[in-house]
């Protein structure tokens, strides 16, 4: 596994943002590639941190294009392929999660670290109908704040992001993602309150 980082990291090396946008794309997509993403991110960072919009910029590009494709797919036939390969109950569950709390549903595993079944929180939104714009903008921010944050950590920080990341990640992004949910939470209460005070 460590080779191929260090080869991964060698292609994405010589092709600078493109690579990251290449690596991204098929983690995203069709080639599960757990962390390597994000390990990415912060090396070259790390060795370039002038450029860190630009590589953060273009993991974000390249994982919203493969989840793009994967979504795709699923909405143009994807329920009987899942229904052949899932529980009949996790597939209505997970439904009922995009009918209940709509993009968030996508926002939530997009930000966490593997092991989260992010692909799957995909695919299903292509059966539950969801338009294209908001699936587009729901990966775009999550993925973004994702790569965004952890180019700002090692810029931050350097080598010790690394550490960090190995060690403090996974309790990192269930913070993060907890401060996402309450934030939106209160956003649609104030929200509904409002609108019945002008009602």
């Amino acid at each position: 596994m460590k080779s191929f980082i260090v080869s991964l990291y060698g292609l994405a090396v010589s092709l600078g943002g493109p690579g990251l946008f290449v690596i991204a794309f098929l983690d995203s997509s069709f080639v599960p590639l757990p962390q390597i993403n994000d390990v990415l991110v912060v090396l070259m960072v790390i060795e370039h941190k002038a450029w860190m919009p630009l590589y953060a910029g273009m993991a974000t590009l390249g994982s919203v294009a493969g989840c793009y494709l994967l979504y795709y797919l699923a909405e143009k036939g994807g329920e009987a392929f899942l229904r052949k390969r899932l529980k009949a109950g996790h597939i209505d569950q997970a439904l009922s999660w995009y009918r209940r709390y709509g993009v968030l549903t996508l926002i939530v595993p997009a930000l966490l670290p593997p092991p989260a079944p992010f692909k799957l929180f995909v695919l299903m939104a292509g059966v539950a109908g969801v338009r294209p714009v908001p699936f587009v903008v729901a990966v775009s921010l999550a993925r973004g704040a994702r790569y965004f944050a952890l180019g700002i950590l090692a810029v931050l920080y350097g080598d010790l992001a690394m550490a960090v990341m190995r060690t403090r990640g996974r309790q990192v992004a269930l913070w993060a993602v907890t401060l996402i949910v309450v934030a939106v939470l209160g956003w649609v209460l104030w929200k509904r309150r409002r609108s019945d005070v002008l009602a």
